[in-house]
């Protein structure tokens, strides 16, 4: 393809190369988020295992429950099936004046209608792969965008079918339709062109941009063009005149959707594949790619040579960018004066589709297990409803209802006034870190709610997980009667008792709310279990070197912090201060590295023996640091191991308590200096000789060294040339400049850091 002036990087967006890819590879049906739930430190006695806070009820699986902004579970609003595609995807969607949906599928390029009955039918079979854009206008004609090698097609109401336009584009990913003026407006990629498009489908270049992909497009209440771009993730306002003016720079990849409001606000869904700006920002930086959309549907994305493109003039939008920075998803709210602000913005999902509701409240439909939130104008959110599938392509409002797309499969959905009659909630797996003891389960609820657990050793609940225990129906507490494992989960019934149940279907929702107490509703959970003890591990055990002591150092304390009784960690004050390290002659100093699995509070003993003794004898008990300075005055020279035991008996009874324990090299315990013998002098003229014999009892020899009459110290190798042994000779021969009297200095250390010494004195004439 012929390379243009201000370079874009030609790529397919992330939403297409995203969903695509996954199905190449057969993951598609994981598109779901899971989290399993790590343990919280496991003190000794109970843990209380609670779900109660939105971001923590979210991660389990909701069938046909909804879940309020503060973590409440109640029955959701019934998402009817009303068409079957039987297709793989739904790519996009429009409605008609008359209440008719139209679906626009992939991989088999295909246009469904379904009438307001929810009877549908095929109406066209397109050439191409996929049909990613779709509108209508108030004659009933449907237009829709293919991809790839893209076209635009027209049908009538009466069903006849034509190639509306041919653009020279490779992707149709939007159009819109002006009403006011009888204008079709078509975003294509990868040359990033806006067409406006009249009745007789002659075209012309509304905008030229320097972006990749116009992913979506929308005409505001004053007629103006919205256009959603990839890969800078710009709002474009697109004057009659082409005219580009950026209402909103977001740290997102692409701007998927936009919608408008009646108050003239303009919301706009921004997603990046791998959250964030990273990625976004790449291409517009000059690291470019191209795309290419296989037979198959495999999208390949390759290294390109193209410049880094420029960006349209842009209003500051510091405040929404820091909000939404490192996001996957991101709901930007762009209010009537050009300010904006991040409503909603979600790591572990990517939102498809969005539609306004009443109140400024907006639905965002997901990736996340086929889920839509309702985001409030003050910006809290509920997953409104969960589908059977794994992702909510698109959201229409059509016959007063609102209509979800889902992908793989691709079907048409309902969200309903009424709720269902029951429905289960399963929470996220806990992971319990060793097989315990499981307590009771207990939960705050009104109305009918009953719950179940099971168990097992695997990760994710598999075959060999435990069957669903009979129901508790204690709130106040059932024993669990699952099995022992290291993993449990826990699932929620809720139903609707028949005064409610009659009251959603005659009045709906509002009107089953009148209820109060009597509505199914699930607060909180809490499980209780006592993992098993584990026992210590004492992962390192070192002896520093000789004459290397410990002590610690003080930690100042506030006395009445001191007197409360409250743990200074609660004020921020922490022992994690290391010793202060001096020099002690001879010291030996023990360092150990210890772990406790349950995090229990560890306790250390250290005993000793003699190398050639049996029996163990305590040194020291209780101890809370992991290093001991031994006090050499308490033990006598000789060769000895050392234990250290490390206990959790600070945190278990006496019976249950378990400990660990190392030992170390031989140490040498040595607080005696070498003994020297002198032999000598022998002098001769004005030269002396000494011979001095240095022995140990305990360590080796490891220095040598002489003065001359108060001299400085110099370094003398014994005879046998190296100093290894516990006793050792050295040869002394001093010439003296001056007759007279003379002292000869000597001194040895051995491995202990003892030192002996000895002098002469040497007559010379």
């Amino acid at each position: 393809m012929e390379q243009r002036a201000g370079a874009r990087s030609k790529r397919t967006p992330v939403w297409r190369a995203f969903s695509t890819s996954l199905v190449q590879i057969g993951l598609f049906a994981a598109v779901g988020f899971v989290i399993v739930s790590q343990a919280a430190a496991l003190a000794s006695g109970p843990v209380f295992w609670e779900i109660s806070r939105q971001e923590d009820v979210v991660k389990g699986d909701a069938r046909g429950i909804t879940i309020a902004d503060n973590g409440a579970i109640s029955l959701a609003r019934a998402l009817e099936l009303v068409f079957d595609t039987k297709e793989a995807y739904i790519w996009s969607s429009a409605v008609d004046a008359q209440g008719n949906v139209y679906l626009g599928t992939g991989h088999d390029g295909r246009i469904f209608k379904v009438e307001p009955s929810g009877a549908g039918k095929l109406i066209y079979d397109a050439p191409e792969l996929d049909v990613t854009a779709m509108t209508t206008d108030a004659q009933g004609n449907v237009y829709a965008g293919t991809s790839p090698d893209g076209k635009i097609y027209k049908i009538t109401a009466a069903g006849q079918e034509s190639v509306f336009y041919d653009p020279p584009d490779k992707y149709i990913w939007s159009l819109a339709f002006d009403p006011a003026t009888s204008t079709l407006y078509a975003g294509t990629g990868d040359k990033g062109v806006i067409y406006k498009i009249d009745t007789a489908g002659k075209a012309a270049v509304l905008a030229d941009t320097t972006e990749t992909n116009i992913l979506t497009l929308a005409v505001d209440k004053n007629g103006s063009l919205l256009a959603g771009t990839d890969p800078s993730g710009l709002v474009l306002r697109i004057g009659s005149n082409g005219k580009q003016f950026a209402v909103l720079d977001s740290p997102t990849q692409e701007i998927h959707s936009i919608a408008t409001a009646a108050d003239g606000s303009i919301y706009a869904l921004g997603v990046s594949q791998t959250g964030g700006a990273a990625a976004s920002k790449t291409a517009a930086v000059g690291v470019p790619s191209t795309s290419t959309l296989s037979s198959d549907g495999t999208v390949t994305i390759t290294s390109g040579d193209e410049d880094s493109a420029t960006t349209p003039e842009a209003t500051p939008t510091a405040a929404s960018k820091s909000k939404a920075e490192g996001a996957r998803s991101a709901l930007f709210r762009i209010n009537p004066d050009g300010t904006n602000d991040v409503l909603w913005r979600a790591n572990d999902s990517m939102g498809y589709s969005i539609s306004p509701e009443t109140g400024g409240r907006i639905l965002v439909g997901t990736n996340n297990r086929g889920r839509i939130y309702e985001v409030a104008s003050d910006r809290t959110r509920s997953l409104l409803v969960q589908s059977p599938e794994d992702q909510i392509s698109t959201l229409v409002n059509a016959n007063g209802s609102v209509y979800a797309t889902s992908s793989n499969l691709g079907r048409l959905y309902r969200i309903s006034n009424q709720t269902v009659s029951e429905g289960t909630y399963t929470s996220p797996v806990r992971d319990a870190k060793f097989a315990g003891q499981w307590g009771v389960i207990n939960w705050r609820c009104s109305g009918h709610v009953e719950l179940q657990t099971r168990t097992g050793n695997t990760e994710t609940p598999d075959a060999t997980w435990s069957e669903w225990s009979a129901a508790y129906k204690n709130p106040s507490g059932d024993q669990i009667s699952s099995p022992r494992a290291r993993f449990i989960q826990w699932r929620a019934t809720l139903k609707a008792n028949a005064q409610a149940a009659a009251s959603s279907r005659s009045g709906g929702r509002a009107a089953s709310t009148a209820h109060g107490g009597d509505i199914a509703q699930l607060q909180s959970v809490v499980v209780a279990y006592l993992p098993k003890n584990q026992a210590p591990d004492i992962t390192s055990l070192t002896v520093l070197p000789s004459g290397v002591a410990l002590q610690e150092q003080p930690i100042a304390i506030d006395p009445s912090i001191a007197s409360s009784g409250l743990d200074p960690q609660l004020f921020g004050i922490t022992a994690s201060i290391p010793p202060r390290r001096f020099y002690q002659k001879g010291a030996r100093t023990l360092t150990w590295q210890a772990s406790d699995a349950n995090d229990d509070t560890l306790t250390y003993k250290i005993l000793y023996r003699s190398i050639n003794d049996k029996e163990w004898h305590l040194l020291a008990n209780n101890l809370s640091p992991t290093w001991y300075t031994i006090d050499l005055n308490r033990i006598p020279d000789g060769t000895y191991l050392f234990k250290v035991i490390a206990s959790d008996s600070p945190s278990n009874p006496p019976e249950l308590a378990l400990s660990d324990e190392q030992v170390t090299d031989a140490i040498e315990i040595d607080n005696t200096p070498p003994v020297i013998k002198v032999t000598g002098p022998s002098v001769s003229g004005q030269t002396a000789e000494i011979v001095f014999d240095a022995t140990d009892a305990t360590s080796r020899i490891i220095r040598g060294e002489y003065s001359v009459d108060g001299g400085p110290w110099q370094l003398v190798f014994p005879v046998d040339g190296i100093a290894d042994s516990a006793s050792e000779s050295y040869r002394i021969k001093v010439r003296f400049e001056t007759p007279g009297e003379h002292v000869i200095a000597f001194r040895v250390s051995d491995s202990s850091s003892n030192v002996g010494t000895a002098k002469v004195t040497a007559t010379t004439h």
